[in-house]
């Protein structure tokens, strides 16, 4: 993430182009990273310098070629079936990630799209990849946007074939660093997760040096983990080496892929970890009368601000706590969330937080999809509150928040409510863009009409 530290890069500026040339041989200077063996058998790449952008005198040292296990080409037979045990992306639904990045509270949806996207590599083979939808929200706003794609080879190795980023400042697109794509601009097809990882093995998830890289060290093999309900074991902590000399230690798990980056859950410093994963934290039965009493009390304090409704939030909140399982991110993260409510209840991104925090709690009850149109309305709300305090940019996300939603909605819903929404949502965007705070406000009424429409018995909370 970096943002997206935990999945993926640390970018290169445009200027240093030469700084991300791998030498073959040894280069001197200072030897930094992990896993350093002797400067004269390892391949390395001088470092940047953020504020020049231009090559530093220290040598960063690579892994030795003998330490790789991405060096073989891949064969992909039956490439989206993606069921490797610690990148299972074709058996998790979607995965939320909850921590702090920057001193600011960080959350992700990871979510596997319906459909495949064809890629061609270099020597001309096409690859049907599978396709993750990526949405990163700091303090409760949308950050960063991507589009992954993944294929698992014919030997269980899973294989990173690159990615539509869209960085986001203010509620609008602000660059599109970090795009790539297998195939093209020489960039290689980069192995993400090894078949059967071992400690010491090495590999590049991201290796076009010019754009994105990184070289990841296996540290540890079948750890286990305390997950958001319970042991996990299996689990695998690797280092990765990022361009700028910087290392991260990350954890991969079985039933949820990347597992954590950063710190602990009791640590103030960044942290990103899994809150829950589905189907793997999925749980039979109703949901909770607690829960739903408490998405009651969570709504009417983010769409009528005040005293009263947050501090009956918090109520609802003590009594579901103390009735049902919550995973121990997720309680963290609530409790913050409505402590910074009860200071301050016009707080809108506090208040939208806790309907957050909500919304993903359901998640261990209700399909994705439901709970999915869920957030659709919850975004359409915001919309109208964003709307009525005339932030544009706030707006803007809003629309974007609105249209991830939709893109995991869309296939399955009847054709003439998909035209509707997709119609009503495109004049939402056109409003975002001309900064009409108004028109855009306008709009909420039928954008949760629509969604109320969507059928197939989806509850919906308007």
């Amino acid at each position: 993430m970096n943002t997206r530290s935990t999945q993926h890069k640390v970018l290169l500026p445009a200027t240093a182009v030469t700084a991300a040339v791998l030498l073959a041989g040894a280069c001197g200077g200072t030897a930094t990273g992990s896993g350093a063996r002797t400067a004269q058998s390892q391949p390395c790449v001088h470092v940047v310098d953020e504020d020049t952008g231009r090559p530093g005198p220290d040598c960063l040292l690579l892994a030795p070629a003998g330490d790789r296990v991405d060096l073989t080409e891949p064969r992909f037979t039956h490439p989206t079936p993606v069921t490797n045990p610690l990148h299972p992306t074709s058996e998790v639904d979607q995965t939320i990630y909850g921590g702090q990045v920057d001193g600011k509270p960080f959350r992700t949806e990871v979510s596997t799209l319906p459909g495949t996207k064809k890629i061609t590599l270099d020597d001309g083979t096409s690859v049907q990849a599978l396709i993750q939808q990526y949405a990163a929200y700091s303090d409760g706003r949308v950050q960063e946007v991507a589009l992954d794609w993944f294929a698992q080879a014919d030997d269980g190795s899973v294989w990173y074939l690159g990615e539509d980023v869209f960085n986001y400042e203010d509620g609008v697109v602000a660059d599109t660093d970090g795009t790539w794509m297998a195939g093209r601009d020489g960039a290689p097809a980069a192995m993400i997760m090894p078949a059967r990882p071992e400690k010491g093995d090495v590999y590049r998830p991201e290796n076009l040096p010019e754009v994105v890289f990184e070289e990841v060290t296996v540290r540890a093999v079948d750890q286990t983990v305390d997950g958001p309900y319970g042991k996990v074991e299996g689990a695998m902590t690797v280092r990765e080496l990022h361009m700028d000399g910087s290392t991260e230690d990350k954890v991969f798990a079985p039933g949820y892929g990347e597992f954590s980056t950063g710190g602990t859950a009791t640590e103030e410093g960044d942290l990103e970890a899994v809150s829950l994963a589905v189907p793997t934290d999925a749980k039979s039965g109703p949901v909770p009368a607690g829960l739903t009493a408490l998405e009651r009390a969570v709504r009417a304090a983010h769409t009528d601000p005040g005293a009263g409704t947050a501090r009956a939030a918090r109520a609802a909140w003590t009594a579901y706590r103390a009735s049902d399982d919550v995973p121990a991110l997720l309680e963290r993260q609530m409790n913050r969330d409505l402590d910074t409510l009860a200071k301050a209840p016009e707080n809108r991104s506090a208040a939208l937080r806790v309907a957050q925090n909500t919304t993903d709690l359901r998640l261990r009850y209700e399909s994705v999809r439901t709970v999915d149109a869920d957030r659709f309305a919850l975004w359409a709300r915001q919309l109208g509150i964003d709307a009525a305090a005339g932030d544009a940019g706030a707006v803007a996300g809003d629309v974007t928040a609105l249209e991830l939603a939709w893109e995991r909605l869309r296939e399955g819903t009847p054709a003439a409510a998909a035209n509707t929404l997709t119609t009503d949502l495109a004049a939402a965007r056109d409003a975002a863009d001309r900064e009409d705070v108004t028109k855009a406000g306008q709009l909420v009424p039928r954008l949760l009409a629509d969604i109320g429409r969507i059928g197939d018995g989806e509850r919906v909370a308007q």
